[in-house]
């Protein structure tokens, strides 16, 4: 008879069960008795499902994939970053290890930066969250193990062009071989081969190549020959919008600003912008156009605006670039961009010969909005291109090894998916 009384709750949870379910789940948030649905109980909420994970928070949280990438990130370039970038995209914390000197010489020939300078570079990538100081060329077995266990890292990664050793034999095979390896898309148009290629072009193109540590990077933009400055990269808005924070200040933000060329990104450009951005809120970096380079400095610069402009937003100190800032600060651009503060380093490549001109930082300093910066290392441009001039022909040969490895990469290069 009880059955026959309490028919219909069964019929209910056999033909309607999500209905009937919501209406019990209904009951028991409301602490209602149940007697009315036939003496059938409903337990108290907390305990309705222990197990299911539907009520209380999961304990255990989705493991972190941590990657790793490493190189030599010489002459520290835009594509070094996008690299990073790319790897970042590939997990949630990016290891990045930084190759010895040592081992650079034995597999490459001699860096053109120190270790300390391209821990600085690589360390101020807005990707980057671990560095690995002194890391192999080739990945062994003994340092996988160490990738693996210590450094808890899930998937090696590095670019489709190939990475040999001296004896040809692939410098990621056992991480391949490990099923622990996962590839990107190379950055085509610059590489460190390229950069330093066209500084040597450069000291080559200009008078048979005599007072080697001077003469190619002082010369007037109208003896410069074209040639020693083209660039292969071929920029895009997709490209921009990557690199870029997407964010503007906020409406009390102490936005400071700082400007130059920023050629040949180094260790000093970082070190001024993370003083720089010390200072305020947000950083905003002016990138001075080839043009107005050319005609400040008397030489070209070797990277290219856009180049430069990666290069900048890259570093993890800079939340906005003007590309192709006027070469003074005026009282509209302090205006329109919100600016509280001008800064500007005391190291700077500003030619001598220029000094007669008008003081483009007069209105900051009018408006008692300006600083001088310490400059935290006595690095320039011309002093990195220095050291590859005055070793000519041990990056003579550098270069010429390398470009063989590039000219095979391109004659079997296929399309490789990815950004």
């Amino acid at each position: 008879m009880e059955y026959e009384t309490n028919k219909w709750i069964w019929d209910g949870m056999y033909n309607h069960p999500h209905v009937f379910g919501g209406l019990m789940l209904t009951a028991a948030l409301l602490g209602l008795s149940t007697s009315y649905f036939g003496g059938i109980t409903v337990p108290q909420l907390p305990y309705l499902w222990p197990d299911s994970g539907i009520f209380h928070k999961k304990k255990c949280e989705k493991k972190r994939i941590r990657v790793y990438m490493d190189g030599c990130f010489d002459l520290m370039h835009y594509g070094h970053a996008n690299a990073l970038r790319q790897a970042k995209a590939l997990g949630d914390e990016l290891v990045v290890g930084v190759v010895s000197d040592e081992e650079i010489i034995a597999n490459k020939g001699p860096p053109v930066l120190s270790m300390e300078e391209r821990l600085v570079l690589v360390s101020g990538l807005k990707w980057v969250d671990e560095v690995i100081p002194k890391a192999p060329y080739e990945i062994t077995e003994q340092f996988m193990s160490r990738l693996f266990n210590e450094h808890k890292i899930d998937y090696i990664i590095h670019g489709d062009d190939p990475c040999l050793l001296p004896d040809g034999t692939d410098a990621y095979a056992l991480a391949k071989k490990a099923g622990r390896y996962k590839q990107i898309k190379r950055t085509e148009g610059v590489s460190s081969t390229d950069i330093v290629g066209r500084i040597l072009s450069s000291l080559r193109d200009t008078n048979g190549g005599e007072d080697q540590n001077k003469t190619s990077l002082h010369k007037t933009p109208e003896s410069q020959p074209k040639s020693a400055h083209l660039s292969q990269f071929l920029p895009t808005s997709r490209r921009i919008v990557q690199f870029s924070n997407g964010k503007g200040p906020g409406p009390n933000a102490r936005v400071v600003y700082i400007d130059g060329a920023f050629d040949l990104f180094h260790a000093g450009h970082v070190e001024i912008l993370k003083n720089a951005r010390q200072l305020g809120d947000f950083l905003l970096v002016g990138i001075h156009n080839d043009e107005t380079v050319s005609e400040h400095r008397g030489h070209h610069p070797i990277m290219h605006l856009h180049e430069r402009s990666l290069s900048v937003l890259g570093c993890r100190y800079v939340d906005e670039v003007i590309i192709g800032a006027p070469w003074e600060v005026t009282m509209d651009m302090v205006t329109t961009f919100n600016i509280s503060l001008v800064v500007h380093g005391t190291v700077s490549e500003y030619n001598s010969l220029f000094t007669g001109e008008r003081d483009p930082y007069s209105v900051p300093k009018s408006m008692g909005i300006f600083k001088l910066l310490e400059s935290p290392k006595n690095i320039t441009t011309t002093s990195v291109s220095q050291r590859i001039i005055a070793n000519h022909d041990a990056y003579m040969k550098r270069n010429a090894k390398k470009a063989e490895s590039e000219k095979k990469y391109y004659a079997q290069k296929t399309y490789v998916s990815g950004d």
